[in-house]
């Protein structure tokens, strides 16, 4: 049965003052049900704060806007490491990890961070649970306070009075003057990389260029099971019809621009044809070829690959496989003349995965 591939907005979950929680949902966009991803996206205004929480699934999380501070508090950690946090950054964060967010209250943009991960071992297919650990829904409002109490050496009547003072949900916006920790410089080793700054994997002039995260510049990936990079391509440029020859499931999300994607799947079918804007998340199924198109815009997106080292085949340009299969094969393949042939093969000799307007 075929699945709807049609690119999606999230819809609001909850939020208040201090900003909102967005997500994707499993309804809306069954892919993320058929390939067990979640997506979501937290957006801070001035002053806002995410309360801590654990999560029931591995995620990348990617900076889109602004700038603040993540804090995040590993499995068995003595510490707690606090980050400074801007556009452009990607951290793994992999499971049992306990974060929280902070936009400065100086702000003059929003602080807003994009989730995506793997859910095939959560409690929903397609869709993030997050464990708050203080707020009306936090986990000790559903322990009585005998057990509260016991747990933190505290009378009862403290424990009660503890677990109930955060009266907000999820997100809160902290009081004028309320400080929280500085962050610390040494915390990003091996926990963040900004892929705005990052060493580029492919630089083509005026056609696109990528930073791929791995457990190379990013070791923390593996143990998130999922590999991500940053794509962004100029005006009219095409990125080169392609698909993932390691099983795995690429989850775009539009950052920003504009432009036409195409993907096909088995038997020849053209299962999605769209006009792609920024905000928008689409998934491609596996062995499925995914090519775009940029508007006058240009287009940059952010995706994650469901395994930590993506390995990817191209059918166009210098590194298709075109350009390995020798002549006699791909005149009987295509039934076609030698002189078509090495018309075929003299195209694209230069060209490498983003290809500029002519």
């Amino acid at each position: 049965m075929a699945v709807d591939l049609t690119p999606r907005q999230p819809s609001k979950a909850y939020g208040g003052e201090g900003g909102a929680y967005y997500e994707w949902s499993p309804a809306e966009l069954p892919m993320l049900g058929v390939a067990s991803i979640g997506a979501a996206k937290l957006s801070l205004a001035a002053g806002g704060m995410s309360l801590p929480s654990y999560s029931d699934s591995a995620k990348v999380a990617y900076v889109l806007q602004g700038k603040g501070t993540c804090g995040i508090v590993l499995p068995e950690a003595t510490k707690e490491k606090v980050l400074a946090v801007k556009e452009g950054d990607a951290l793994a964060l992999p499971f049992g990890v306990g974060t929280w967010w902070h936009n400065t209250p100086e702000a003059a943009t929003e602080l807003v961070i994009l989730f995506l991960g793997d859910t095939s071992k959560g409690h929903k297919p397609g869709q993030f649970t997050n464990f708050q650990l203080t707020g009306s829904s936090g986990i000790f409002t559903g322990f009585s306070t005998e057990f509260v109490g016991r747990a933190w050496d505290l009378k009862e009547a403290d424990a009660a009075k503890l677990v109930s003072s955060q009266p907000a949900s999820g997100i809160v916006k902290l009081s004028a003057g309320q400080k929280l920790p500085e962050p610390v410089p040494e915390d990003r080793k091996d926990m963040a990389l900004n892929c705005l700054e990052a060493k580029l994997d492919v630089d083509i002039p005026n056609g696109g260029r990528v930073v791929v995260l791995n457990t190379a510049n990013l070791p923390l990936v593996k143990e998130v099971g999922l590999g991500a990079d940053l794509v962004r391509i100029d005006a009219h440029s095409m990125c080169s019809p392609g698909f993932s020859c390691d099983s795995a499931y690429q989850v775009t999300y539009i950052v920003r621009g504009s432009g036409r994607v195409q993907v096909v799947g088995p038997d020849g079918k053209r299962v999605l044809e769209t006009h792609i804007e920024g905000g928008s998340l689409f998934i491609v199924p596996r062995f499925h070829v995914v090519s775009k198109i940029a508007d006058a815009s240009g287009m940059e997106w952010f995706s994650i690959i469901t395994t930590p080292n993506p390995i990817f085949s191209h059918l166009a340009g210098k590194t298709s496989v075109w350009k390995v299969i020798s002549p006699e094969v791909l005149e009987a393949a295509f039934n076609t003349t030698p002189e078509m042939e090495k018309l075929f093969r003299s195209k694209r000799l230069d060209s490498e995965i983003f290809f500029a307007p002519n």
